[in-house]
């Protein structure tokens, strides 16, 4: 017995610029985060780990043997994060185009063909002429080629992190806060369907804006720029968000006809108990705003026309759970599960945790699926699912299992149409810098090499048959210890 994938279900791998690009001399970029992983101040207060980006595997000049290295192992889809700060080093305000704003924000922005020549004349022409051999060299290997469009970064001349920590918001270039990001922001992806549009399969705007705005202006311990908390800040945030997702999705039609989808971190939110489950609803109901105002218009509790029907498929990022208890003020998430486990540990429930503290609970995945499709039945991907393991001790376990329940959901009619694994190789996890390694490959930063994890070939033997081989079935089940 085994237990086969449609043939047209894909296995991919992601690249961000931050997290992958950097690593070799003429890789080097500014951006929001490269400055705040610099700062000496993070540094000391241990925000970030001092480690550079530009110490990073270097896939800028590496990506021919790295999408090589995809295909060897039986990868047919990428992702792969446009560099926003890459494109426009420089500020595109001078190209000034129509925009439609009321008191309830930008209603639209208008880009067209003479919008797109001066932009271009604004644009980094190297960085443009290096994505398209990517993204070609890509394509030639016959691979589906998805295009993000937004991974965190952010051009300095639109955020300077530091500055809004140290004068406020209203004294820097504040990013997300700052309105005219959502017009500067379907600038970019106006201009990138155009010079990429006939070898993108399809889009997504934009990588986990909840994580974007609840880690930079809520949980500000977290790591993440700016770091200053402000609640207010975090609702515009969200908003500035939404608005630009609606209007980069107005934009790529414009120039593209391919989908466009927006993907979120969506944990499986559990109840410890049945009089808990209301409150693990309304936990799951704040995670998925994105696709709530995309979908549905739906922010803040109140409808926008204007951000409606802007959704083709739906992203899915996949870890773990949160384990809820209802409290008077609404819900509790409870340490010792979920994202909140002893790392390389056990969580309190006798499952294994990564070397960052997550639990591994594949169930979860195949509970979030049924739940995003009986709410939206648009396609689903599952962009992002992996594990920070650098003895590579858990991995394949975690491998088999999530796909095992992501095929359990498909058994059950969700059009889910493919898994991309965080990562094809080791890469700078953000604040957290390079100790915790998410690779099937490991990189030695020192020289660039790549070596294959034993976890890279059971992914192989799953993904070139598009099944899980009846002598990798054992390995379905959840993994549990005893405490």
């Amino acid at each position: 017995m085994s237990v086969k994938f449609n043939r047209d279900f894909r296995f991919g791998f992601s690249t961000v610029g931050v997290q992958h690009e950097m690593g070799l001399p003429g890789s080097e970029f500014s951006s929001d985060w490269v400055l705040w992983l610099h700062d000496h101040e993070n540094i000391a207060a241990g925000i970030v780990s001092g480690d550079c980006p530009e110490d990073g595997p270097g896939y800028w000049h590496l990506f021919r043997e790295d999408n090589e290295r995809a295909v060897s192992i039986g990868m047919d889809a990428a992702w792969f994060t446009i560099e926003w700060a890459r494109i426009f080093p420089k500020p595109t305000f001078e190209v000034e185009v129509p925009v439609e704003k009321d008191k309830e924000g930008v209603k639209a922005v208008n880009v067209d063909l003479e919008h797109i020549e001066k932009l271009r004349r604004l644009s980094n022409p190297e960085a443009v002429k290096r994505y398209r051999e990517i993204f070609e060299d890509w394509k030639q290997r016959g691979g589906f080629l998805v295009a993000n469009l937004f991974h965190w970064s952010i051009p300095l001349w639109l955020h300077d992190p530091i500055k809004v920590r140290k004068l406020g918001p209203d004294r820097a270039p504040s990013g997300w806060l700052d309105q005219r990001i959502v017009v500067e922001f379907a600038k970019f992806a106006a201009f990138a369907a155009s010079e990429f549009g006939d070898l993108v399969d399809a889009w997504y705007t934009m990588n986990e804006p909840e994580v974007v705005a609840s880690l930079g202006y809520v949980s500000v311990k977290s790591g993440f720029p700016p770091g200053y908390l402000d609640l207010e800040c975090y609702e515009k945030a969200r908003k500035h968000m939404a608005e630009a997702h609606a209007r980069a999705y107005d934009a790529v039609k414009f120039f593209s006809k391919k989908p466009v989808g927006i993907v979120e971190s969506v944990a499986d939110w559990t109840p410890m108990t049945e009089q808990d489950r209301e409150a693990a609803d309304k936990g799951f109901e704040r995670n998925i705003w994105p696709y709530e105002a995309a979908i549905n218009g739906l922010l803040a509790g109140s409808v926008r026309e204007d951000l409606r029907k802007r959704l083709d498929w739906v992203g899915l990022n996949y870890y773990t759970r949160n384990a809820v208890r209802k409290t008077s003020s609404g819900y509790a998430v409870l340490p010792g599960y979920g994202y909140s486990c002893p790392p390389g540990g056990l969580s309190r429930d006798g499952r294994p945790a990564s070397d960052f503290g997550w639990e591994i609970y594949p169930e979860g995945v195949f509970n979030v699926l049924k739940k995003l499709w009986d709410r939206y039945r648009l396609p689903i991907y599952v962009t992002e699912n992996g594990i920070a393991d650098a003895a590579d001790r858990l991995r394949s376990h975690f491998i088999v299992s999530h796909l095992y329940q992501i095929y359990m959901a498909a058994a059950e009619g969700v059009d889910v149409r493919g898994y991309f694994h965080w990562n094809l190789f080791d890469n700078l996890e953000w604040a957290q810098g390079y100790r915790m390694r998410f690779g099937l490959f490991y990189v030695d930063l020192a020289t660039k090499k790549r070596y294959a994890r034993p976890s890279a070939l059971v992914f192989s033997e799953i993904a070139k048959g598009k099944e899980i081989p009846d002598y990798l079935l054992h390995l379905a089940e959840p993994p549990r210890q005893s405490r």
